[in-house]
Parts: C-alpha cells; structure tokens; sequence
C-alpha cells in the first residue's frame, strides 16, 4: 500500500512525537534563538494546516506507521507584503527518508495552498539541513530573504516559490 497523508491535529499522539523528534534533532544543531519552529499550541493558534504522513508497519498490518509530518500556514495579505503559504514543521523520521515522502508532503503542502488561492509558497531552515535545502531547491524554491516575522539569521536560510 502506498504512503498516504491525511490532516492531523498537531496535538495527536503522532504528531506530538514527529514534531518532539524534530525539536531534538534541530536544537542538537542551533542555538533557541535561531529555532524559529510552531510549538504544537502555535500551530493550532495560528490555524496551521497540519499533516501527517504514514506508511505501513511491517510488523502491524493493521497499524500504519506515521513516519513524517508538515504544515501550511496560510498568510493573507499585509500592507507590507504579499499573500503567501509557508510550510511549516517539515520532517521525516531518518529510517524513512529516501523514499520521496519529503517531496511527497512537499507536493501535498503546495496543493493545499494553491486550493486555497495562494500562488506563493514561502520557508524557512536551517543552514545545517543540507538534504533539506537540496530537496527544496530541487523542488524549485529559490532563495529569498527573510519574510513575515523572520529578521536576517545567519543560521537561516530562505526559500520562496511561485505555485
């Protein structure tokens, strides 16, 4: 059976522990102040569309594993900018990546946004994701400067595409 993605609260079992993870592994790499992540309550403040990707458990059938998750945060425009979608909280557990379940989500994310009328798909990683960025870039985000809420981070790299 194929991956499949489907809309998951971030407070959910699953999602607690991909985002826990990705906390983990990003604050073993960056100082709080160049973590710029949602914390579980910000993204459902903030309305986040939140995803969780899963595969099928080789031990458990009937259970399907969640190995990976992301968000879109849709942004309206500002006197200041544009509108825009950014994604938000990307991540695959390390013993599922290669598979295309980046790019998979990725393609999820930027459909969600265009369904919803945003023509520009905006983020922001850390300068260490080395596999992160050539997925992004590969995928056809060009960098960028900082947007929204972010200032110039020289941990951060940012990315933007037109859907």
């Amino acid at each position: 059976m194929p991956p499949t993605i489907t809309p998951e609260r971030p407070d959910t079992p699953d999602a607690v522990a991909l985002i826990t993870e990705l906390d983990d592994h990003l604050g073993s790499r960056y100082p709080a102040e160049s973590r710029h992540g949602f914390s579980v309550q910000k993204l459902i403040r903030d309305n986040v569309a939140f995803f969780v990707v899963r595969v099928n458990d080789a031990d458990n059938a009937a259970a399907p594993l969640a190995v990976g998750c992301g968000g879109i945060m849709l942004v309206p425009r500002t006197p200041s900018d544009i509108p825009y979608a950014e994604v938000k909280r990307m991540y695959v557990r390390p013993a599922h990546r290669g598979q295309g379940l980046s790019k998979l989500m990725l393609h999820h994310l930027a459909d969600h946004a265009a369904a919803h009328g945003f023509r520009t798909l905006r983020l922001e990683t850390g300068i260490h994701q080395l596999e992160a960025i050539a997925l992004y870039e590969r995928f056809g985000f060009q960098r960028t400067g900082p947007f929204g809420p972010y200032t110039n981070d020289p941990l951060s790299l940012y990315f933007e595409k037109q859907l």
